[in-house]
């Protein structure tokens, strides 16, 4: 499934829209058989099919707004999944612990090996976006943090890795309207917090440093998708066939 990319002069948020429009019924259908599609993939990638030999690691990375369906698109990502196969991990804000050390330091041991696969919830851009707006990080610091992930990112490629980012897109609107959704509702109140709002108020800094990462970190070995998320239908098949789609290209090149 094709997502947005840059195109000279246009904003990168600003293109992110659904490129098909699709009802509720077909892209449930699609999104079906695109994980059946994924469920064969990773068992190549694990060896458990195919002639036993183990693929490339395999390293999906979610980035975007607050309520912009990260949650839903790695559901529906890793339930076709044997939960064997595939770790899930989350990143907040560094621990003291962490802080003593580089950056990147803390995402080494999640980074998935040889015939496994890792979805990263939040990950190491957290130093150019809100370590950025929120002052947590030096200008000299997040500055010199887009060369030093693009080439933490093109060591790990080079390894081998199937690496794939999402940022994961929503509308102001859209975000206002789940969040009073999440407000209203006594089973999800606790996903919402005054760190979501204060955020919120704060968008037209967030999306300058966005707009900033997306340029300065896409390169060929790791390119930047941009999911348009006001439709979660859309934004989670789009999600499941992109992963797809990319693996099937490293597996075309390694044969």
């Amino acid at each position: 499934m094709a997502t947005n990319r840059d195109t000279a002069g246009m904003s990168r948020l600003g293109s992110a829209t659904p490129p098909v429009e699709l009802s509720k019924k077909k892209a449930v259908a699609r999104l079906e058989e695109a994980q059946q599609r994924l469920l064969k993939l990773r068992l190549e990638l694990g060896g458990q099919i195919g002639g036993k030999k183990i693929g490339p690691p395999l390293c999906v990375v979610f980035e975007g707004w607050d309520a912009s369906g990260k949650g839903g698109a790695i559901k529906r990502l890793a339930s076709p999944l044997d939960p064997r196969h595939v770790r899930v991990s989350q990143f907040a804000a560094p621990t003291y612990d962490e802080k003593r050390h580089h950056f990147l330091w803390r995402f080494w041991p999640k980074l998935p090996g040889w015939g496994g696969m890792a979805v990263f919830d939040r990950s190491w851009y957290g130093r150019v976006l809100v370590e950025r707006v929120e002052g947590f990080a030096t200008k000299e610091q997040w500055q010199r943090a887009f060369q030093e992930i693009v080439e933490f990112e093109r060591t790990l490629t080079a390894e081998g890795m199937i690496m794939v980012k999402f940022w994961m897109h929503v509308s102001p609107e859209e975000q206002l309207r789940r969040f009073e959704d999440r407000a209203n509702d006594p089973l999800r109140a606790w996903k919402l917090t005054e760190e979501d709002w204060r955020n919120r108020k704060k968008r037209d800094a967030y999306e300058k440093a966005v707009e900033e990462m997306l340029k300065r970190t896409d390169h060929e070995r790791a390119p930047w998708h941009i999911i348009a998320g006001d439709n979660k239908h859309y934004a989670r098949l789009a999600v499941v066939e992109t992963v797809c789609e990319r693996i099937e290209e490293a597996l075309k090149k390694a044969s």
